[in-house]
């Protein structure tokens, strides 16, 4: 297994220099409030444990449940849902957890989780400063959240439906709604604005769309996918890297270990395989399919580009042979683009017509000879009737005269 340590010189891709920041803002506010909180006006110890308040609650810790009225709360820990009153089913477990708290349904586990909380519902916070600073409103702002890891969702205020597993997940989320974030650091800056922008991202990863501000509608999927994105929208990342130098281009989708990793500004990418389209910055509208497709190629846009050169040695795709279609007639260079023939090449468009007129102009006169040819021969066939015709009337003719010539007479010499 590898230390903290050992994966951030693993991944080396942007995590901060140390990890000092979280947990120096995390405690800086915690102690503070737990110094508060033990001088907290009319402070007495509870009994150790015991049932306080309303029906069915447990307080076990100085000053826990001091002042509940509900039912079904358990507080286990000093200060523990020390102000709740009115608050139901709730559950506080460490230091200060749900101190401020007066709504219903919550679960804090861990020293100053949820320590704020005071109208935020049915929210579930596990680990040291997880939600420490949600509060929530009357309008279900700050409800619906789970943050399960050290410091996860810490800045929260009003942000709802938000979930959160991972050391500092979502770390300074404020009022960001709608999102998931499952890893270490994964959302880390996710609405650090406070803009409330940043909604419906899914990150699944240590450090997953890590540096995200207003980013809207992105879904990253493995270590530091997306990490770098700022305010890109509706980009879909899949691999270890993926996307991960993307800032404002909105609208990619690459699957792949790597996949388009130095896309910073381009939009509607779609790269699909193992280290495709690395040489993408700013280009947008390519279509990359194949490991290391687009390997060498140079930032560029409205490209198709199928397999990486010198690794694809044949090309077959089905419902092309055998189907006629009209139009220009396609051709491929020698670095397998394909596109319509020069002007003046024999598959050129225009050189095609130009034959294609040629053919017709021969079959025209091929007709015109073959129709002159037919009527010569039916007047070939017309004049041998004729002759044979003749020939009878001739023997008739010779028949006769035979018959009317004299009988021939011998003549004597005197």
């Amino acid at each position: 297994m590898y230390s903290l340590n050992q994966v951030n010189n693993l991944v080396s891709c942007g995590r901060d220099p140390a990890r000092s920041l979280p947990f120096w803002r995390g405690f800086l506010l915690t102690p503070l409030i737990l110094v508060w909180l033990a001088f907290a006006p009319n402070a007495q110890t509870t009994p150790d444990p015991g049932s306080v308040g309303g029906s069915l609650n447990t307080a076990d810790g100085f000053h826990a449940l001091f002042n509940v009225t509900g039912f079904a709360n358990t507080g286990l820990g000093w200060n523990s849902l020390l102000f709740d009153t009115t608050g139901n089913y709730n559950t506080g477990a460490g230091a200060g957890t749900l101190a401020l708290n007066n709504a219903d349904i919550n679960t804090a586990v861990g020293a100053a989780a949820l320590i704020l909380n005071t109208l935020g519902t049915r929210n579930t916070a596990v680990g040291g400063g997880a939600m420490v600073n949600n509060a929530g409103d009357a309008l279900g702002n700050g409800s619906f959240n789970g943050a399960v890891g050290a410091f996860a969702l810490n800045a929260n205020e009003t942000g709802f439906s938000n979930n959160a597993m991972g050391d500092s997940a979502m770390f300074r989320n404020i009022a960001g709604a709608a999102n998931t974030a499952v890893g270490d650091l994964a959302l880390e800056n996710n609405d650090s604005s406070g803009d409330g922008d940043a909604n419906f991202n899914c990150a699944f990863g240590a450090q997953a769309l890590e540096a995200n501000v207003n980013g809207d509608s992105n879904n990253a999927v493995g270590a530091a996918a997306m990490s770098s994105n700022l305010s890109g929208l509706f980009n879909q990342a899949m691999g270890a890297f993926a996307l991960s130098s993307n800032s404002v281009g909105a609208s990619n989708v690459a699957i792949g270990d790597s996949a388009a990793a130095n896309n910073g500004t381009g939009s509607f990418n779609t790269v699909i395989g193992d280290l495709a389209g690395p040489d993408i910055g700013s280009g947008s509208d390519n279509i990359y399919i194949g490991a290391g497709a687009g390997t060498g190629v140079g930032d560029e846009s409205q490209t198709i580009r199928i397999g990486e050169q010198g690794f694809i040695g044949a090309c077959f795709i089905q419902g092309i042979s055998g189907v006629g279609v009209s139009g220009d007639g396609v051709v491929v260079d020698a670095n397998g683009q394909l596109g319509t023939a020069a002007a003046g090449s024999p598959l050129s468009l225009k050189e095609v017509v130009k034959q294609r007129q040629v053919v017709q102009q021969l079959k025209a006169t091929t007709e015109k000879q073959a129709a002159r040819i037919a009527l010569q021969e039916n007047q070939i066939q017309t004049l041998t009737v004729a002759l044979k015709q003749q020939a009878e009337q001739i023997q008739k003719v010779s028949a006769q005269l035979e018959m009317v010539r004299p009988a021939p007479r011998v003549v004597g010499n005197r």
